[in-house]
């Protein structure tokens, strides 16, 4: 996959000191990954690069929302989310991003790509079961509720008399008593 040139930090050039990018991501930034789980993004990354002597600390801060559908009723709504995320860019001999939270790579490299750590961090944002809010302060009027109320059991018996049991029972209670 191609790198997005819009994601891609030159840091040979920065000062030793911190410095701040802002992304707005949408929807097209997903279409780009071919995930198609959302059905649109409105996220803001806020990225604090850190350039010191021997490294580069990234601390990337995400907030915004993505409408996505409701796991119960599949209804879209906009799911607020909110996460951060630490990278740490060392250099060695050769690129490697076995750990989470360390990325390697080779001396003479003058830039960083961080497409792929925002995509992950709005995706790990999102709850795994996905809920309306609607359903849980029961102010959601939809269609499929509507048909699971209508083809839900009616009341239950709350007196059961001797004669609603069912009179296998009756026999081996019997066995219970026989001795």
């Amino acid at each position: 996959m191609k790198p997005l040139k819009e994601y891609t930090i030159p840091f040979v050039g920065l000062k030793l000191a911190k410095h701040h990018f802002e992304y707005e991501i949408e929807q097209a930034f997903f279409d780009y990954f071919e995930y198609h789980e959302f059905n649109d993004v409105k996220v803001k990354v806020d990225l604090e690069l850190e350039k010191k002597s021997t490294l580069l600390e990234l601390h990337f801060k995400i907030s915004g929302f993505v409408n996505v559908n409701c796991d119960l009723t599949n209804e879209p709504y906009d799911q607020s989310i909110e996460n951060e995320f630490d990278l740490v860019v060392k250099f060695g001999d050769e690129y490697n991003d076995e750990d989470v939270n360390i990325l390697i790579v080779p001396h003479g490299t003058y830039e960083i790509n961080v497409q792929q750590q925002i995509y992950e961090t709005i995706v790990l944002a999102v709850p795994i079961k996905r809920v309306h809010p609607g359903i849980k302060d029961g102010t959601l009027d939809s269609d499929i509720l509507k048909k699971l109320k209508e083809l839900s059991p009616k009341g239950k018996k709350e007196n059961k008399t001797e004669d609603d049991i069912d009179p296998r029972w009756n026999t081996l209670k019997k066995l219970l008593t026989d001795k």
